[in-house]
């Protein structure tokens, strides 16, 4: 008994850090990181190359938390998951994270590829970068706050 109690509750602490790590590491890498790149850099297109990366290292740890997340409240909430709030929360979360990581972010690299050897903002596909790399902000924030939503949830019960 002891054992099946003290698995419970790594479950649960792992459930609690999955959704912390997960959280806040988009708050931090979207709205520190990432607008102070831009602010310390002179260059640029560094900064959003180093801003890229870090999106793309969040789109992954999303992803493998979302995995575990999905995983622990199908066992704990069973029948009644598809009535579990957590369970939608996590799993729009992760179809942003999706979305953005293997539908929008391609189409930004590869828009980048043809502007070379220009920046992309100097070139002709300026336009349609903006607007996908606002697409991808957008559903970026919206994720975030999603995220917000999943935060106050650990609050009220898994």
């Amino acid at each position: 008994m002891i054992r099946v109690s003290l698995v419970r509750r790594l479950a649960d602490s792992l459930y609690f850090i999955a959704i912390t790590l997960w959280a806040g590491g988009l708050w931090t890498i979207g709205f520190i990181a990432a607008p102070s790149l831009f602010a310390s850099l002179k260059d640029r297109v560094l900064a959003g190359e180093l801003a890229g990366n870090l999106f793309g290292l969040i789109a992954w740890v999303g992803m493998a938390c979302a995995v575990y997340l999905l995983a622990y409240l199908a066992v704990v909430r069973r029948a009644e998951l598809l009535g579990a709030r957590p369970f939608w929360l996590v799993l729009a979360m992760l179809a942003l994270a999706l979305v953005g990581h293997f539908g929008i972010q391609p189409i930004l690299i590869q828009l980048k590829t043809e502007a070379l050897p220009s920046s992309v903002m100097e070139s002709a596909l300026k336009g349609r970068f903006v607007i996908w790399h606002g697409i991808a902000g957008g559903l970026y924030v919206l994720q975030s706050l999603l995220g917000i939503g999943l935060v106050l949830q650990m609050g009220r019960g898994r």
